[in-house]
């Protein structure tokens, strides 16, 4: 995800993101192949089959014909099973304020020019305090420092402390139990209880409360639970810490969480994780491209300081501006991948910063071709290992299955050219240990063979229209391709349905290739839409602190992924407007045939669809996603304004005429007897 910037690619030119400066994000184009049609097709005379959903819109001017002719019988090649995943980056909160359920913001008291971003002093009634950072003193050696307290004046009614909204709010369920830490020490033994209390916004009443006796002079976690009564739910409240007597109180890794998908403490928010359920994603890439990276190396994603107690873990600056805590970090990437059955795409710092700077290969590089070996041992490690043992520590003795790995992220960034010498220099060590993973390089090198290319795409939607056929000719005895980053960017703060149809455009050409296309995710993710929480716009999924929605894009993904067979069978089309494409695929143990169809036009495209040889069941289904135009779009307001709707396709034979209704993406799921 950077400013504009071309690279040559085995099929054409495109250009993708440079961000030198953050504030210069410009504009992609690309240019691609011209359009590559095949063109053999069976002109038939066909039985129309006119479905009421449509049936107004095709009353109107009609593009001429496509003829798409599927020969169910001749397999061309296999389906990679690892087509569709995600990629995931802190950006726009993702993690912070977004997957991950923590609900404080600045858990870990990190401070700036400002004092304490997010916690605000508290003086009820006659009450005085004043609040700092003290770097003095802290609960660790990764945490020396902390938020101190300072009371003067306090009494019962008349308390003191300190307040944090969350993410732009703090959102609270009727009749629910939060469940919350933190690290606490004060200037004398059992000076008097610490109130926690969640507050509404306007009311200023106490939604629940839960008193923590017994804070000494040393360093020491205390837990408390919350549980709200019958609430109106809203994301307008507050979390305080107060109390009722004079003295000094040191606080640091504050935490408060919801429920949590799976029930997973340090987890991941449950509407967003179902969200993520229903891509059927194959496979995560994590943790990041620009995160991984950072701005400069001292910044890099050191995973090391990322896995054990949360009171362990430092936290590093994010490249878009705001700051990490870590406490989504290794282990909760992987159980992430466990929860929602994906495999790990695990990308390694490979020693090149986004401000230009590198690590020279050779002496200087070993330390974090060392780490990456490290990493990947605890990832897939026995308990008898070192990082093995480790990750058993820290709550997961079983290994996690990994056979993708790449090294670094957009390495033709890299104007010194030390990436084909840094990439040798990781493959040959990781090869060594670990001969059957397969690495991912980010750029075309010649030191050594890559087994996978990670290619990256930001274009408009008539660029994907241009350029669906990008990999039709691409040469097969070549790398595999991972398309580890692409979206349509159009529409803000989530993709609007022009968006969705180039999106869907350009996934027909991964299916029609996913033989040598074996993993592609749209990016950004994710989206916090709340003011000033997002760096990107045109993201996938959109959320607050109590609401999340998916875009028109979102469900054309959810339609893709989820409606894939394992075969390519042989398929032509003949005709059709500029803007049609369509891919097929076959689930040969169910006999199902997946045919997508995609009209990026304002005019419906009539379609006859001829399967020679095949004998088909009398019905099928139809999911179809459509919009009256390019410009319409879902909202946190208006959610579900554009979702999928399903309808079963009837008259079903060896041969089907259809009308794709204008701006409209479909599945026809046809089973074969």
């Amino acid at each position: 995800m950077e400013g504009r910037k071309p690279r040559q690619s085995r099929g054409g030119v495109w250009y993708t993101f440079t961000r030198p400066f953050y504030p210069l994000i410009a504009e992609a184009s690309r240019k691609g192949p011209p359009m590559n049609l095949k063109t053999s097709a069976v002109l038939m005379a066909l039985t129309l089959c006119s479905l009421a959903a449509v049936g107004a819109r095709a009353q109107s001017a009609q593009l001429g014909p496509a003829v798409v002719t599927i020969h169910a019988d001749q397999p061309v090649a296999k389906v990679s099973p690892t087509l569709y995943g995600l990629m995931t980056e802190e950006i726009n909160h993702s993690y912070e304020g977004g997957l991950y359920a923590e609900m404080v913001q600045n858990s870990t008291f990190h401070s700036d020019w400002s004092g304490v971003p997010d916690w605000i002093l508290v003086e009820k009634g006659n009450s005085q305090a004043k609040v700092g950072v003290d770097k003095s003193t802290g609960p660790s050696q990764a945490l020396p420092y902390s938020l101190r307290l300072d009371v003067s004046q306090a009494s019962k009614g008349n308390p003191a402390g300190v307040l944090n909204d969350g993410f732009w709010g703090m959102a609270l369920q009727a009749d629910t139990t939060y469940r919350g830490s933190f690290y606490a020490k004060e200037d004398a033994a059992d000076a008097g209880p610490v109130e926690v209390s969640l507050v509404g916004n306007q009311s200023g009443k106490v939604l629940a409360s839960a008193q923590v006796s017994g804070v000494g002079t040393d360093w020491k976690q205390y837990k408390f639970t919350l549980k709200t009564g019958a609430i109106q739910p809203s994301m307008q409240n507050h979390l305080a810490f107060t109390v009722a007597h004079t003295g000094t109180l040191w606080l640091q890794v504050v935490t408060l969480f919801p429920p949590t998908y799976h029930n997973r403490p340090n987890g991941t928010r449950i509407d967003l994780m179902e969200k993520l359920a229903a891509m059927h994603p194959a496979f995560l890439r994590f943790p990041g491209g620009n995160f991984l990276e950072g701005d400069h190396i001292a910044d890099w994603y050191d995973w090391k300081k990322t896995i054990g107690p949360l009171v362990d873990r430092p936290g590093h600056p994010s490249p878009w501006r705001y700051w990490s805590t870590d406490g989504f970090g290794l282990l909760e990437f992987l159980e992430w991948c466990e929860d929602l059955h994906m495999q790990p795409v695990l990308a390694v710092y490979a020693g090149y910063s986004l401000m230009h700077e590198h690590v020279n290969p050779g002496p200087d590089l070993e330390p974090y071709v060392q780490s990456a070996l490290d990493e990947i041992e605890y990832v897939t490690g026995g308990t008898d290992t070192k990082w093995g043992a480790q990750r058993a520590a820290d709550g997961h003795p079983q290994p996690f299955h990994l056979t993708y790995v790449e090294i670094g992220n957009e390495d033709w960034f890299d104007t010194s050219g030390s990436y084909d010498a840094r990439y040798e220099q990781f493959c040959k060590a990781i090869k060594a240990k670990y001969p059957d993973l397969q690495l991912i390089a980010t750029t075309p090198v010649s030191s050594v063979r890559p087994d996978v290319i990670d290619e990256h795409f930001y274009v408009r939607a008539t660029q994907f229209f241009h350029d669906a056929h990008h990999y039709d000719a691409t040469n097969r005895s070549g790398p595999k391709i991972f398309v580890g980053e692409w979206a349509t960017r159009e529409g803000t703060p989530t993709p609007n349905f022009g968006a969705a149809l180039g999106d869907a455009a350009w996934m027909t050409g991964l299916e029609r290739n996913s033989d040598i296309v074996v993993m592609a995710s749209y990016a950004p993710l994710l989206v916090n839409v709340s003011p000033g929480a997002m760096q990107w716009d045109t993201d996938l999924i959109g959320y607050d602190a109590m609401r999340s929605y998916g875009s028109p894009s979102y469900y054309a993904q959810v339609m893709f992924a989820g409606n894939l067979g394992n075969e390519r069978p042989a398929a032509e089309v003949q005709g059709g407007g500029p803007r049609f494409f369509y891919s097929v695929t076959e689930d040969t143990a169910r006999k199902r045939l997946y045919l997508k169809l995609v009209n990026g036009d304002s005019t419906p495209q009539a379609v006859e669809i001829d399967l020679p040889g095949a004998t088909p069941a009398s019905t099928g289904k139809l999911t179809l996603l459509s919009a009256p135009g390019t410009q319409a779009a879902n909202t946190m307001d208006n959610p579900t304004a554009i979702v999928p709707v399903e309808s079963k396709l009837r008259n079903v034979g060896s041969t089907l005429h259809y009308n794709a209704p204008p701006y409209s993406i479909q599945v026809l799921q046809i089973d074969l007897r």
